[in-house]
């Protein structure tokens, strides 16, 4: 029997994770171990189906749908089965970025689950600050990325400590280089919604691809 296929990454972050469930999207998606994932982006395609994540033995846990032409961009996070867990929306005319994440494939205020935006409107680091919908105030922030998207390093925290909840790094394979797939991995902490995690590297990767090609047609 073949051995279970490992994923090799960076030693967990200090302090420790919390002991308590970080359940944003449901208790389903919270395991007492660190979850490890890998995000595998299509670069070369005008395809719906733009990202598939996979557990350490490559079966589907989610896929994210786009749409292409629309007003607003739009994904929609679906489970392995095709059921829409998430929409993820940007809102338009704001000058950081905010993205905005609601529950199934509803965009009504009332299931809007939380919220991302850039914590700066110039920045030489990623750094995003995330509200929960219940934080009408936002004084301060629920969560908060942090790290390099040009080098697929980002640390996601709990609200706006040391306390990290999901790691995400850059995954060189064959694949990605022959097939123009751009794959990161990901490891979620014990107790850490692990579709909530998969659902902020997928803001970020937006905010970020958004700013790219703001930067080379400012260029052109």
């Amino acid at each position: 029997m073949k051995p279970m296929a490992q994923l090799s990454y960076p030693p967990l972050g200090k302090p420790a994770p919390p002991s308590y469930p970080v359940a944003i999207i449901g208790p389903q998606f919270c395991a007492p171990y660190p979850v490890d994932l890998t995000i595998v982006r299509k670069v070369l395609t005008l395809s719906e189906g733009n990202f598939a994540v996979t557990d350490v033995n490559g079966n589907v846990m989610f896929k994210i749908k786009g749409k292409i032409f629309s007003l607003r961009d739009r994904r929609v996070l679906l489970d392995s089965a095709g059921n829409p867990i998430l929409t993820l929306q940007q809102k338009i005319l704001t000058a950081h970025r905010r993205w905005q994440v609601y529950r199934g494939d509803s965009t009504d205020e009332k299931d809007l689950l939380f919220s991302a935006k850039k914590s700066s409107l110039i920045q030489f680091k990623t750094e995003l600050d995330v509200f929960l919908a219940a934080n009408k105030k936002e004084d301060v922030c629920d969560f908060k990325v942090k790290g390099s998207w040009l080098e697929r390093s980002c640390t996601i925290y709990l609200g706006d400590t040391s306390t990290i909840i999901a790691q995400m790094y850059k995954k060189h394979t064959v694949q990605s280089i022959v097939l123009g797939k751009d794959t990161f991995a990901v490891t979620v902490y014990p107790n850490v919604d692990y579709a909530f995690v998969v659902a902020l590297v997928v803001v970020l990767q937006e905010i970020n691809e958004d700013r790219k090609a703001k930067d080379l047609n400012q260029v052109q």
